[in-house]
């Protein structure tokens, strides 16, 4: 299969980057993205756009893809529901749909996060914003459409975009977080078999995403 995937230059998009380049049911990854990434792979293309919302002008390229991983994303730490909103459902959303009108036989997968409020009504913003974001995604007329909520989510070997602050507290707060954790290894093995086997939810919690994986 032909893949795309955004936020490549982000911890989550580079570890679905580098289990995709390694999985051999994956014969070309497009990552789609606004600064360069430093690496060469037989395997491997890259657009480089100002906006995301320029993808119309790339429509011939988009319709030979039959799967997105849609990684990008910002931490909701510093933000208000105002700038949130705008990098999250305005930043996925339109892209999605766009995508959607290129290419409707294309199976669209986004990062989204452990207790996601799918009411859009409870206490915690970003979890609001995330559900929102989420049912707007899952009324596209994709091929399929799933979101992907996992929480902790470890490395893989070789990644260059992991911060240090979660290098040195991520092992530190594992055990005391109540959902397991997730290898990028994983995620990104069950974003591939989310393309060619489906799923029988649109919404993946971290055992969903652990037993697709399998």
């Amino acid at each position: 299969m032909k893949v795309i995937i955004t936020g490549a230059t982000g911890m989550v998009g580079e570890g679905v980057l580098f289990e995709c380049l390694d999985n051999p049911v994956v014969s070309e990854v497009l990552i789609i993205g606004r600064k360069h990434y430093d690496k060469s792979h037989p395997k491997l293309k890259e657009l480089i756009v100002k906006d995301f919302s320029e993808i119309n002008n790339y429509s011939d390229l988009l319709k030979h893809y039959d799967g997105c991983f849609f990684c990008a994303g910002v931490s909701s730490v510093g933000e208000n529901e105002e700038s949130f909103t705008k990098k999250t459902y305005d930043f996925a959303v339109p892209f999605a749909t766009k995508l959607s009108q290129i290419n409707p036989e294309i199976t669209f997968v986004y990062v989204s996060g452990n207790r996601t409020d799918s009411t859009e009504k409870g206490k915690v913003m970003w979890a609001r914003v995330k559900g929102r974001t989420e049912n707007a995604l899952m009324k596209l007329p994709f091929k399929g459409q799933y979101n992907f909520r996992p929480a902790i989510m470890t490395a893989t070997k070789g990644q260059k975009n992991v911060k240090t602050i979660y290098k040195i507290l991520g092992p530190l707060i594992a055990p005391f977080f109540s959902a397991k954790i997730l290898k990028l290894t994983q995620v990104g093995r069950a974003m591939i078999k989310a393309v060619s086997k489906g799923y029988p939810t649109q919404i993946l919690e971290v055992d969903d995403i652990i037993k697709l994986a399998e």
